[in-house]
């Protein structure tokens, strides 16, 4: 069994943060679905400062160059990728990106995400080639 600190005396076994993770990194995938007609969970867990956890609950929206393409996230606060559209265009990944902020989904602040064990770098404030 593995217990995940989440705080002050609170600690959340390893399967409960997966299916916590899976329950909100879902709500983001079907609003990138509701606008891209495709929605694909990418992480449920974060690693943060040594400890497991869910992905947090905040929504926040940006675009990232993949090797197959531009693709549209929705992230947690802490940069986490909960949700991301298939690989398109860069304008398709734009128009996403707008679509999700018509949505009222904040854009992502900083420069980076977290995928994985990747550190990608946001792109939907460099102007179209």
């Amino acid at each position: 069994m593995i217990i995940i600190p989440l705080g002050k005396a609170k600690f959340m076994q390893y399967f409960q943060a997966v299916q916590k993770g899976k329950q909100i990194a879902n709500k983001s995938q079907m609003k990138i679905f509701e606008v891209a007609g495709f929605g694909m969970l990418t992480l449920t867990t974060k690693k943060v400062d040594g400890n497991f956890q869910p992905v947090g609950e905040e929504e926040l929206t940006a675009v990232i160059h993949s090797p197959d393409g531009y693709v549209a996230i929705i992230v947690d606060k802490d940069g986490f990728t909960k949700a991301q559209s298939k690989a398109v265009e860069k304008e398709e990944a734009l128009s996403i990106f707008k679509k999700l902020r018509d949505l009222g989904i904040d854009e992502y602040p900083n420069k980076e995400i977290q995928i994985w064990s990747q550190t990608i770098p946001t792109i939907q404030n460099e102007v179209l080639e």
